[in-house]
């Protein structure tokens, strides 16, 4: 078992606050050192409470779930001596109702492109085979409910 421990910190900053007219900027700081400006999403809660510029809840969810994939194919592609060049992800989440009636991340999109070395290169079935072991053993993916799809996988 392990632990990972993020430090959330907010300001009232001389807002009134229970006018619900208050800033929702905030600062994540992770233990490594990395301090990241954080906001409620404007889709969420309007400017000027929100800062469109700072990332918000639902973006960092997204970008975790993309990652974890990203970080676990990686990891198999190498086990499988082929060189990974570059991979990008443009990742959607898709905010709805889901069973219970609540607002929720109902799905993740995935949609990774891969460039790999010429000197080695896997076929698309060993491509999507790597996507698929990267799926099932990304902890975050097995941790939410949210579907998470890999949608066309590009190398």
């Amino acid at each position: 078992m392990s632990q990972h421990q993020v430090t959330v910190e907010w300001q009232r900053h001389q807002a009134k606050f229970v006018d619900n007219q208050y800033s929702r900027e905030h600062l994540w700081k992770f233990d490594g050192g990395a301090e990241i400006a954080a906001s409620s999403s404007p889709q969420v809660v309007p400017v000027p409470y929100s800062n469109a510029e700072y990332v918000d809840p639902e973006e960092a969810f997204i970008a975790s779930l993309s990652s974890c994939h990203m970080l676990w194919f990686l990891s198999i592609a190498a086990k499988h001596k082929f060189v990974v060049e570059s991979y990008t992800d443009r990742a959607v989440g898709v905010m709805s109702k889901n069973e219970e009636g609540k607002l929720a991340i109902t799905s993740v999109h995935l949609y990774p492109q891969v460039i790999f070395g010429k000197d080695h290169l896997p076929t698309q079935e060993q491509i999507e085979a790597m996507h698929e072991e990267a799926h099932h053993s990304c902890f975050l993916a097995s941790s939410v409910k949210a579907a998470v799809i890999i949608e066309k996988v590009e190398s």
